[in-house]
């Protein structure tokens, strides 16, 4: 009976060692069929960050060469109006830039917001099942934790109790597992969705400081606009000339709008009379709202650069390059194109003779025979054609000439 009771001791605790050997090797193997959804997101930020980085590279190889612009129109300066054209291209070439950094800013900003909230998610979940871990390790430290399976497995009174004790121990193992490896995950995708907020952010951060050296290169090309318009009005060999050519640039500016009207007087003539677009006596708005400086008024004037007086056919509001330009009043466009002396420019009829003209834009938001309503966005303030900074010349047109813009202005 002794010998039988000490075999059965003596292969009692080989089976104990031997299941007490696989549960510790389980312990250390990480649990593939336990791999959670976490896996996804992490591969996401992952790719989240790779897609940052070269957005950020993109932006640092993207930005304007304004010396090389500078340079190229060097070539043009002898003849004032190629010089203007081919500068005023590169301007509009700069506000494409400028729009898509603008809209990249937006688009970046809302990714950015949604990292950091990402990563505050990421970390309250962090931090719960840090605290959970310690809970569990607090109970079963009080519990004896050092070798409750171990007693677990002792306190069997069979073979087949100790094996059903055994897959239980097992089951617990596997849990603490699966918590600690969530737990590592967690931390994994934490740390992931810091560094894609950094990264996120770096991207806005170059997007926005190109946006502002892509506007400097604007203020760049406009300065040397200026210049190089005021050295060729003061260069000419004789005053006579430089009034003479001056005249010659309003001749040719009439010439363009009187074309325009004798077109849509022509049109007109030929549609019913209830097709006609008629002015209703309204007052215009303000084309230029939030903008209500004026650099020059309409009237005889102070020419900035000829030093005579001359009639100033407009009201220039001065406002900064980008500035909406709205319809003063209700009318059909008959006019949206570029002029060397006007730039881009837009001419509304308001019908019975009426018109309005808005000179120098930066862009055009409307075409030729579109509707537009009052106070609708036509364009943007700029400074091309024959400018030398930023503004809107807003002119009005009745019977064929030029009268005061402040007659229809609240």
């Amino acid at each position: 009976m002794n010998m039988k009771r000490k075999r059965k001791e003596f292969w009692g605790c080989r089976l104990t060692v031997c299941l007490l050997a696989i549960l510790f090797l389980g312990i250390l193997i990480p649990l593939d069929a336990q791999a959670s959804s976490l896996e996804e997101s992490i591969k996401q930020k992952q790719n989240a960050i790779s897609e940052a980085q070269a957005e950020k590279k993109k932006l640092q190889s993207g930005l304007s060469d304004i010396k090389a612009m500078v340079k190229k129109l060097e070539q043009s300066k002898n003849n004032l109006e190629t010089y203007v054209v081919e500068l005023d291209k590169e301007l509009a070439s700069l506000g494409e830039k400028i729009e898509e950094l603008q809209q990249q800013i937006t688009e970046k900003k809302a990714e950015v917001e949604q990292a950091r909230k990402d990563t505050e998610q990421a970390q309250e979940v962090a931090d719960q099942q840090y605290d959970d871990m310690k809970d569990r390790l607090r109970y079963l430290y009080v519990n004896g934790s050092q070798d409750s399976y171990l007693t677990i497995l002792l306190s069997s009174e069979s073979i087949a109790d100790m094996l059903n004790q055994a897959q239980y121990v097992e089951k617990l193992s596997a849990y603490d597992r699966r918590k600690l490896l969530e737990y590592r995950q967690n931390v994994e995708y934490l740390n992931l969705c810091r560094e894609t907020l950094e990264e996120e952010e770096a991207v806005l951060k170059e997007a926005e400081e190109g946006l502002q050296k892509e506007q400097e290169s604007v203020n760049t090309l406009i300065q040397e606009k200026s210049k190089q318009i005021a050295a060729y009005e003061s260069d000419i060999s004789s005053q006579e000339e430089s009034i003479e050519e001056y005249e010659a640039q309003i001749a040719a500016e009439n010439a363009t709008i009187a074309e325009l009207e004798k077109a849509v007087a022509a049109e007109k003539a030929q549609l019913a009379e209830q097709n006609k677009i008629k002015y209703d006596g309204g007052m215009f708005q303000m084309p230029c709202p939030g903008y209500k400086r004026v650099s020059s008024d309409y009237g005889n004037r102070l020419h900035p650069t000829l030093g005579v007086y001359k009639f100033h056919n407009g009201v220039d509001f001065a406002a900064s390059t980008g500035t909406p330009i709205l319809a003063a009043y209700d009318g059909k466009v008959v006019g949206a194109s570029y002029n060397s002396s006007m730039g881009n420019y837009v001419m509304i009829d308001h019908g019975d003779g009426l018109y309005t003209i808005y000179m120098h834009a930066s862009k055009l938001y409307v075409s030729s025979g579109q509707m537009v309503s009052k106070g609708e966005k036509i364009a943007a303030v700029g400074s091309t054609g024959r400018s030398t900074g930023p503004h809107l010349h807003f002119g009005v047109r009745l019977n064929g000439a030029y009268v005061s813009p402040w007659n229809y202005l609240k």
